[in-house]
This record gives C-alpha cells, sequence and structure tokens, in this order.
C-alpha cells in the first residue's frame, strides 16, 4: 500500500515551493542593492553633468 499523505500540507507546501521560485524570479530580474542604484544614479548624473557642460547656448539645433 501507499503512503498516507496529508493533502493539506502537500498544497501547503507546493504553494511555498512555488512562492520561493516566483520569488527568486522577481529578485533575479527586478533586484539591486541600494549601492547599485546609487552608483548608477551617481554615473548618470556625471553623465549629464558633462553634457549639459557641452551644450551650446543660443537656440535649438535644427
Amino acid at each position: 500500500m501507499g503512503e498516507v499523505v496529508n493533502l493539506k500540507q502537500f498544497k501547503k507546501r507546493a504553494a511555498r515551493d512555488r512562492s520561493e521560485q516566483d520569488a527568486a524570479t522577481n529578485r533575479a530580474r527586478f533586484g539591486r542593492t541600494k549601492t547599485e542604484r546609487g552608483r548608477d544614479e551617481a554615473r548618470n548624473k556625471r553623465t549629464r553633468e558633462l553634457l549639459d557642460q557641452h551644450r551650446i547656448d543660443g537656440g535649438e539645433a535644427s
């Protein structure tokens, strides 16, 4: 005969496993540390400042 399985526990375990897998996927897709975000923001700010320094004033470019 087979082993007796509590279906509530089985369903809960399956839901936890699915939830953990979804969380891992989201961490890989969206997860960045605060340091990484700050570094990227500082790099973008510096790039914008350098670009603005080279901007020619006096009208729009044609």
